[in-house]
């Protein structure tokens, strides 16, 4: 692996929850660059930082961001605090955190027997633009449900990346948060999938849980070369311990490629090649005008729900949050949010039934 590295100078910062936003001198340039001070300690105004640039130079997706490696001059000491569960194993930035599976964890005792959801609702899709529509419509049509997020570490590692977590969190839209695998910063924080279900349910109190990797997707114009087949992986988690699994559909009209068009490629062989048993998949009714849509869901083996999404779409398009996926709002590209509101929908209808 391969990473490119620069020296700067810090000129202004800006804290927010779990990370700062900088504006860092290199040469004559002033460049943006991120510090999660859980990770390197806090910046300020003239201090020396290195910075990872690999992101920025190979023009990925990254918003143009850089990170603070380390800040020049700076040690720091391990506190007293509890946790011995390394994430980021053996990289320069390791760092250990307490998990909820831990014997010095308050939820240890729950957490050793804990071995079923007992019909948890759980949401899984494929893209971190889902939670927002997902939590906003839940949040309206459910309100006083707790909806408890988990991170995954397909994408973004840092839960503090995502301004839209911030925002949920603020406005009572996500009871709590759970980073697993090398995500880390959430409320809580598990080892794996089936320990943040457990956890969701156990540790968190949870009516309904939603699990998507945080902002970001690796994708590499294959079938499996994907980060968003973990979306299988994670249905099938759900029905190993015994939970109620809700697939969300990616589709879409307006990306220009076509495997995504309609049904996405990526759900397809989720729901067609890695999901073991078969899952509740909620579908807008508008999908039905898509040309391809009997050959793109014939063979698939899973509980079909038509939602009738118009409505709710119309609601979530007044809502007052940053709704985007791929650059592309709920006006460029509404068959995506049309997807995410039908799984939104049909969460909703169970969660009353559970009352």
């Amino acid at each position: 692996m391969e990473c490119s590295t620069r020296w700067g100078v810090v000129a202004r910062v800006s804290s927010l929850p779990g990370r700062q936003e900088l504006l860092v001198r290199v040469g004559a340039d002033e460049i943006k660059a991120i510090c999660y001070p859980e990770l390197t300690g806090h910046c300020q105004p003239g201090d020396g930082v290195l910075l990872n640039t690999t992101a920025v130079d190979l023009n990925l997706g990254t918003g143009g961001w850089h990170y603070v490696l380390a800040i020049e001059g700076r040690e720091r000491s391990l506190a007293s605090a509890p946790g011995h569960i390394i994430k980021l194993r053996y990289t320069p930035l390791q760092g250990r955190v307490l998990a909820v599976e831990e014997e010095e964890s308050p939820h240890h005792k729950v957490m050793s027997q804990a071995d079923s959801l007992e019909g948890l609702m759980v949401a899984v899709g494929s893209l971190h633009s889902m939670l927002a529509p997902l939590s906003w419509i839940i949040h309206r049509r459910c309100p006083g449900k707790r909806l408890v997020y988990l991170m995954s570490d397909g994408a973004a590692l840092p839960l503090a990346f995502s301004q839209t977590v911030s925002l949920l969190k603020g406005r009572g839209m996500l009871a709590a948060t759970i980073t697993f695998g090398h995500a880390f910063g959430g409320d809580l924080e598990a080892v794996n999938i089936y320990s943040a279900l457990l956890a969701a349910k156990y540790a968190a109190d949870a009516d309904l849980a939603v699990v998507l990797m945080g902002p970001g997707v690796v994708g590499t114009k294959t079938t499996w070369g994907t980060t968003a087949l973990e979306q299988g992986i994670f249905l099938n988690a759900v029905l190993h311990l015994e939970g109620t699994p809700v697939a969300i559909p990616r589709m879409s009209l307006a990306d220009s490629r076509s495997r995504h068009r309609g049904l996405s490629h990526h759900t397809q062989t989720v729901l067609g090649r890695i999901v073991q048993e078969p899952v509740f998949l909620p579908l807008p009714c508008c999908f039905r005008q898509f040309p391809h849509w009997e050959d793109q869901i014939g063979d698939l083996p899973h509980r079909i729900s038509w939602e009738d999404t118009e409505e709710e779409f119309q609601h979530l398009m007044e809502a007052d949050l940053p709704l985007s996926t791929m650059g592309r709002g709920p006006q460029e590209d509404p068959w995506f949010f049309h997807g995410v509101t039908a799984a939104a929908l049909f969460l909703s209808r169970l969660a009353d039934r559970g009352s």
